[in-house]
């Protein structure tokens, strides 16, 4: 997520309370989850596993809970509590905005599209020409869609990302400030929940079809022309490529890749990253081949000891 200007380190430390290392000047273009930082950006940190990533990111801004050696051409940020903080921050530059009616007076709808009754559309929502959006969906604030989008009834676009801190009180969600991006030619079928970015975006590529009850997590980034079949499960921070198939109740666990042009078969569950151009099944999902290998050791496991009952 980007500031609508840039931000000196003094006016960020002071919105959160917080001390500083590094020039009053320092300038703080955005904030973004770790994964998708960039220049100007701050990354939040909170566990020493993770202070030396966080460091050597490519964000130049860290909010962290110890006051450590500062990287070169970096900036820190001390906060007893960072996780508290960064949300702090989401609140102030991406504050929730009530909309009082079902389509909202800054969305913007193109030529030709048609949004059916009971559709709620919200603040800043884009919608590109020729779409169709049947009733009971709904499409949160900020939300992109490209051309000749259909999506069925339903489907929610743009919900909180499914991200929690484990405290002594119970779970401190993390605020979700980012948006979803559809591109051209996407197709979301009835039941779909597709979760806004942290930070940053969730995003469809162009020409990908998405059946009935797909789940797809935040900051997930699915790929052009990619087939989704009904009841998969997709984590946080995964990246489908172009092509790819996931057949029926498929679960992909978060922050991996399926690589282009990957094929998963039915109820196949995937733990780490696929290479593209092969096809999968099996929880842990493995390579066809590979797996009939198992399957065939197994059966002759089970036909050995069923000689050593009979002898």
């Amino acid at each position: 997520m980007k500031f609508s200007k840039a931000h000196t380190l003094k006016e960020i430390a002071t919105l959160i309370g917080a001390s500083y290392i590094g020039a009053s000047d320092f300038p703080v273009l955005g904030m973004n989850e770790i994964h998708v930082v960039t220049p100007g950006d701050i990354v939040f940190v909170d566990h020493p596993k993770y202070y030396d990533k966080a460091l050597q990111s490519a964000a130049t801004v860290v909010l962290i809970n110890k006051e450590v050696d500062c990287p070169e051409g970096k900036a820190l940020l001390i906060s007893d509590d960072p996780f508290r903080d960064f949300n702090a921050l989401t609140t102030h530059f991406k504050p929730f905005s009530a909309s009082d009616k079902a389509i909202s007076t800054s969305a913007v709808i193109g030529e030709g599209s048609i949004v059916q009754p009971n559709a709620f559309i919200g603040n800043n929502v884009s919608i590109g020409a020729h779409c169709l959006i049947h009733s009971n969906v709904s499409i949160y604030d900020g939300t992109q869609i490209g051309d000749h989008v259909t999506i069925h009834a339903g489907t929610v676009i743009g919900a909180d990302a499914f991200y929690y801190k484990k405290r002594p009180e119970g779970f401190d969600k993390l605020k979700s400030g980012g948006r979803v991006v559809i591109h051209d030619h996407v197709d979301i079928g009835a039941g779909c929940t597709i979760d806004k970015g942290v930070t940053g975006d969730t995003t469809i590529g162009a020409g990908t079809k998405i059946d009935n009850q797909v789940h797809v997590g935040h900051d997930t980034v699915i790929g052009k022309k990619v087939l989704i079949a009904s009841q998969t499960g997709i984590a946080g921070c995964v990246i489908i490529e172009d092509e790819v198939t996931l057949w029926g109740q498929v679960g992909v666990t978060s922050g991996i890749t399926v690589g282009e042009k990957a094929v998963i078969s039915a109820q196949s569950g995937i733990s780490k990253s696929l290479p593209g151009h092969k096809s999968y099944f099996g929880s842990p999902a493995g390579e066809f081949r590979e797996k009939y290998k198992e399957l065939a050791a197994l059966r002759q496991v089970q036909q050995l000891l069923d000689k050593l009952k009979q002898s």
